[in-house]
């Protein structure tokens, strides 16, 4: 079960952190990145199954795939800014990470703009 790898590495890096933060704070914050990359490419190939998956019903629904792409990218962004923030607040820097998710929540609101769009037109067609 990969959550028990996950979360086994999840609680040695902290006690790792919590040894090291009071002596030398920037060792633990590289340990705390590091777990946190290793984590994420334990679940490149989840992530690949969950796009291929999606791309596969999103052709049987005939949406298009502007549409999902669009999506997609959203959704990514949201999960890299939260885990960029979260390193921010781990090395003691919040007013970074409040600033990197207003930055996401900008790009997001950028990237529905079409989504909006056709959301909206879909509507006055179906008003008029």
């Amino acid at each position: 079960m990969e959550i028990v790898q996950i979360v086994g590495i999840g609680l040695i890096t902290a006690v790792f952190v919590v040894l090291l933060r009071e002596e030398r704070p920037e060792i633990a914050l590289l340990i705390s990145i590091i777990a946190g990359i290793f984590v994420f490419l334990l679940m490149l190939n989840k992530i690949a199954t969950v796009l291929s998956l999606l791309q596969n019903m999103a052709a049987r629904a005939n949406i298009d795939f502007i549409y999902l792409s669009a999506i997609l990218k959203i959704i990514g962004i949201a999960y890299v800014a939260e885990f960029g923030a979260q390193i921010c607040r781990d090395a003691g820097s919040s007013s970074i990470a409040t600033k990197i998710e207003f930055a996401a929540k900008i790009i997001i609101m950028l990237l529905s703009i079409p989504i909006l769009m056709s959301v909206l037109e879909l509507l006055l067609k179906i008003l008029h």
